[in-house]
């Protein structure tokens, strides 16, 4: 068997490692390689692609059982792809189980179910060759076909399309695709209207980010693929950083000194959190996994980063009250200075 990848050592763990072990791992890799924290950076990208399949099928339990019966057998002498060994004229029961996938990369598309008719395909190398079109729907829009001026006549975007009866050209397209930040957080159905006036309904997964690729099988020129390159729109509140969402929680003077337990915005929903007493302004807090998707239910965190906000106005009841706590304060924050 070819191309076979050692997905322990991948991960930099041991084959006795536990769930939750596991689980970390890919976690400080994933950060660690994230397409947004290494913009343009291909090798970064594929090792962001090997360690998201490698906790695809260690953190499954069924998936991990037959990758690691696979590899017991995968480099056994006459084990080799569909040829079997020919000393004995017999094959095992794993041999024969295996001996229909021509390599390791058959056998994990397989195992992942990564080839579903329908279904959209993450991270896919470059097409060959691949005519750069635009999306269209919430987004961009995507041109027809550009074709050789000196042999191509005026045509319809639809003409541009369709394929011709004498010589079927069948091409790959590539179309940019924008979607706000909730919707590359929750995924689901999306549609995006080309510019030939076909209308397509993809399902989009959750947890895209900007520079991913998605496959559509036949939807491109003639019978070919379409690519939908993926761009996350900057949101107003939310900011994305290698799988972590940051933002800024605004809270009273009081709120900061007492404590409290405040309503906080996430991409799933508000959730309460609590506001230890004593809070300082720039203090960031953590939501555990409620952060960004990074592969099958894991999620980064959430950081909220305190703001103690002084009011401008204030009536007189708000003023007397202040002028009362000045009066009893004992607390002096320049006490300490150096000079």
């Amino acid at each position: 068997m070819q191309n076979f990848r050692d997905y322990y050592e991948i991960l930099g763990i041991s084959k006795e490692a536990a769930a939750d072990e596991i689980k970390r791992a890919y976690r400080a890799l994933a950060r660690k390689y994230h397409p947004d924290l290494n913009p343009g950076d291909k090798e970064a990208e594929e090792k962001f692609k090997l360690i998201g399949e490698a906790y695809d099928v260690l953190s499954d339990a069924d998936k991990k059982s037959q990758y690691e019966e696979y590899s017991r057998y995968w480099n056994q002498k006459g084990f080799l792809g569909s040829n079997r060994s020919k000393r004995s004229g017999r094959t095992s029961k794993a041999e024969a189980e295996y001996s229909g996938f021509e390599d390791f990369d058959n056998f994990v598309e397989q195992l992942l179910k990564r080839h579903q008719a329908g279904e959209p395909e993450m991270w896919q190398a470059p097409p060959e060759p691949a005519v750069r079109t635009r999306a269209a729907s919430t987004t961009e829009r995507i041109n027809p076909e550009r074709r050789d001026r000196a042999n191509s006549a005026p045509s319809s975007a639809a003409r541009r399309y369709r394929a011709q009866p004498t010589a079927p050209s069948r091409r790959d397209a590539e179309a940019d695709l924008t979607v706000p930040l909730e919707k590359a957080y929750a995924g689901g159905r999306e549609r995006v209207r080309l510019e030939d006036g076909r209308s397509l309904e993809v399902n989009m997964p959750p947890g895209m980010v900007t520079g991913q690729r998605i496959r559509l099988k036949g939807q491109g020129i003639d019978g070919g693929n379409l690519y939908l390159r993926i761009e996350v729109k900057p949101h107003d509140y939310f900011t994305l950083q290698a799988g972590d969402i940051y933002c800024r929680l605004p809270i009273t003077p009081s709120e900061a000194v007492l404590g409290s337990t405040l309503a906080v915005p996430t991409l799933s929903g508000r959730i309460n959190m609590m506001i230890p007493p004593g809070v300082q302004s720039g203090q960031r807090l953590r939501l555990s996994g409620k952060g960004y998707p990074m592969g099958e239910s894991l999620y980064g965190d959430q950081i909220v980063e305190i703001e103690v906000v002084i009011p401008k106005v204030l009536d007189d009841e708000e003023k007397a009250l202040y002028q009362e706590l000045r009066n009893l304060e004992r607390f002096n924050p320049r006490a300490d200075l150096p000079v």
